[in-house]
């Protein structure tokens, strides 16, 4: 999940200084700089502390002006205000009709690219267009709210502060007035409870009901959650939101986040840039319940709080989405000769999803005195970007030769990264950090023991792939001379999942009918099945099956495709077969079961990458021939790679230890 949109910088300046000089605290500092970062625009927000000082004298609402304004210079919104309306209008024309939200979604995204392409680019600080009334009617709606609404008068300040209080939940956000119209559309099944219900009275009875409000809302249809173009304008305003039927997993919960608080529900939005071995990230929103836990959610508005949270998944980096600035990456951002863009307002809690360790890692000499940049190093995992490639999760420090990182979720392989000028370079062997926080370097050792080797895979085999995989054994291939199978002979029974590509039938004699019986309680899975004669030629002839299994079902059996199945709604008696018209003399079958087309496939180009210290080096290219590729020379404990040129995204490292076992990175 990267993000589409330019950030807005500020500039350090000289705070601990001018604290020493004037002996002012980091918050009056904060806001002086706020002020005089806003130019002209200074007298709309000292209005809005005068107005809290003498017209509406609360001390609370004060703290939150001087808090809101101290860390407005890194909020940023559209410059030009005319367009971005414009485009609002268009796409609420649009929202909620056509023949589908796919339909809506991509039509918006050609309006974006033809009529307002490099709006996104085109941002301004909010501390210098902000108005007066427009913050004080924020301020006034969240305090009275927050001291209203009985799910949620026991927060403290700090709490409302941070879960409640910020005038925008995400950036380019319209200032439009989004607490009254959110609050508003999304309160009937709230305003339905009796006030005395103990659910309506809690933060977490509070929420689901609004989230289900939010789910019935009659333009949802069932709240699509499709990917968005990368270059499509996002959805920032009150009215777009009520009208959205489709949307990234992050346009939900952003949208989402802001009902929550505009109904004081205290909301936050959490996400992970990467999974520990994926391409991709994910987002959801957490929020306070009535004991102060903190309650996360999986899967956008779709499913209610406090389920598990992804338990299979490896957690390298959770970041939280904040108003507050982060003084440590303020610092960095202007003292880095390389400046990645990490968002400004983040705050790291990663241990509270996952166990981390504090690393300290041994760096390459020779490697770190190529560095222009000896303060700020990066740490990286391996992502697929039409190869490998390191994605860049945090930024650390350079100290005595060793890399210095803090909250790095275990169970991960990760690379240490150093600016050289022109590029960020390895300075440090890829390391893995084991779940007991021990540290193991890969391929650093000055001999290297090979094997000879059969792989089978380019992607790590999920819990889900497994158990499919385990569908087929005991599943037998047998022949008849019935098309009944009254009289058949099995001819193979499936033992291991890994199975032969073409697997050896020895028949005595020549049969017309021919299937694959699956195991009871299978369901009859397999992905593909195929006949051979003796040359490896492939049979054809017309599907068969048990006749609880529809056409279908059949053709999904020989349609090519590792991604359709051949499955029946009975777990037992099921199988699939061919009639070949009249005896034939099968030699070889072949049957693929269930899985993520991640597999080795026949006619695929494949080419095996190893990682030397420094860059990814070729072992050669291969074409499958059947479900396995075979090498004589591998190394052992070395970073693999499997690329696949002909079809497929999901590729990831992996390392061959000494006992042959596989480990996926």
């Amino acid at each position: 999940m990267k993000n589409r949109h330019k950030k807005h910088t500020i500039v350090l300046f000289g705070i601990l200084s001018l604290m020493v000089i004037t002996g002012c605290s980091k918050e009056d500092i904060y806001l002086h700089y706020a002020l005089k970062a806003a130019g002209e625009n200074k007298t709309e927000l000292k209005a809005v502390l005068r107005h809290y000082r003498t017209e509406d004298p609360d001390k609370e609402k004060l703290r939150a002006a001087k808090y809101l304004i101290a860390n407005m210079p890194a909020h940023y919104s559209y410059r030009d205000t005319a367009a971005i309306n414009s485009y609002y209008r268009k796409a609420l024309e649009i929202l909620g009709t056509g023949p589908s939200p796919d339909w809506q979604r991509d039509t918006l995204n050609q309006i974006s690219g033809y009529y307002y392409w490099g709006l996104s680019e085109d941002t301004i600080s909010d501390v210098k267009v902000i108005k007066a009334d427009y913050l004080i009617y924020n301020i006034d709606h969240a305090f009275n709210q927050w001291r209203t609404r009985p799910w949620s008068q026991h927060l403290s300040f700090e709490e409302f502060r941070d879960w409640i209080l910020p005038y925008k939940v995400t950036e380019l956000q319209s200032f439009d007035l989004w607490r009254d119209i959110l609050s508003s559309y999304y309160s009937d099944s709230l305003s339905k409870v009796q006030p005395t219900d103990y659910e309506r009275n809690t933060i977490y009875g509070a929420i689901e009901i609004a989230r289900n409000e939010i789910q019935s809302n009659q333009y949802s249809i069932g709240h699509r959650v499709i990917w968005d173009p990368s270059d499509i304008i996002p959805l920032r305003s009150a009215d777009t939101w009520k009208r959205m039927t489709y949307g990234s997993c992050m346009e939900y919960v952003i949208m989402g986040t802001a009902v929550f608080r505009s109904l004081a529900m205290p909301a936050a939005i959490d996400m992970v840039p990467i999974w520990g071995r994926n391409s991709a990230g994910h987002c959801w929103y957490t929020f306070l319940d009535d004991r102060g836990r903190e309650q996360v959610t999986i899967n956008s508005l779709i499913m209610p709080a406090g389920q598990q949270f992804y338990p299979y998944e490896r957690i390298p980096k959770v970041w939280r989405s904040s108003y507050t600035i982060n003084r440590d990456l303020y610092e960095y951002r202007n003292r880095a000769k390389y400046v990645y863009p990490f968002d400004l307002c983040r705050v790291d809690v990663t241990d509270r999803y996952n166990l981390t360790s504090d690393l300290e890692i041994e760096t390459k000499p020779e490697t770190v005195k190529c560095l222009v940049d000896k303060k700020y190093v990066y740490i990286a995992m391996a992502v697929n970007s039409f190869g490998p490639e390191w994605f860049v999760l945090d930024y650390g420090k350079l100290k005595k030769g060793k890399a210095c990182f803090n909250k790095m979720g275990r169970n991960m392989l990760y690379i240490v990264l150093g600016f050289d000028g022109e590029d960020l370079i390895p300075i440090s062997h890829p390391f893995i950090l084991h779940k007991d926080g021990k540290i193991e370097y890969v391929g650093d050792e000055d001999t290297q023991q090979t094997v000879s080797r059969d792989l089978r895979r380019k992607y790590y085999e999920s819990y889900n792939v497994a158990d499919m995989r385990r569908r087929i054994l005991g599943g037998k291939l047998q022949c008849s001379d019935s098309p009944d199978f009254k009289d058949a002979v099995t001819l193979y029974t499936i033992e291991t999942t890994e199975i032969p590509y073409l697997i050896e039938l020895n028949a005595e004699r020549s049969y017309r009918y021919w299937r694959y019986l699956a195991p009871n309680g299978s369901w009859g899975s397999i992905s593909e099945l195929s006949f051979h004669d003796a040359d490896g030629n492939k049979l054809f002839g017309i599907g068969i099956a048990n006749p609880e299994a529809g056409q279908d079902a059949i053709d999904r059996a020989y349609d090519g495709n590792l991604l359709s199945n051949f499955e029946i709604n009975q777990p037992d008696g099921n199988w699939v077969g061919m009639d070949m018209g009249r005896p034939i003399n099968v030699t070889y079958a072949s049957v693929s079961p269930r899985s993520d087309d991640n597999d080795i496939c026949p006619g695929d180009e494949y080419e095996l990458l190893y990682y030397d210290g420094e860059d990814w080096n070729s072992y050669g290219y291969q074409v499958g021939k059947g479900n396995s590729l075979h090498y004589d020379v591998i190394p052992l404990n070395t970073l693999l790679w499997m690329r696949d040129y002909t079809r497929g995204n999901n590729e990831r490292p992996f390392i061959i230890r000494e006992n042959g076992a596989i480990e996926w990175w």
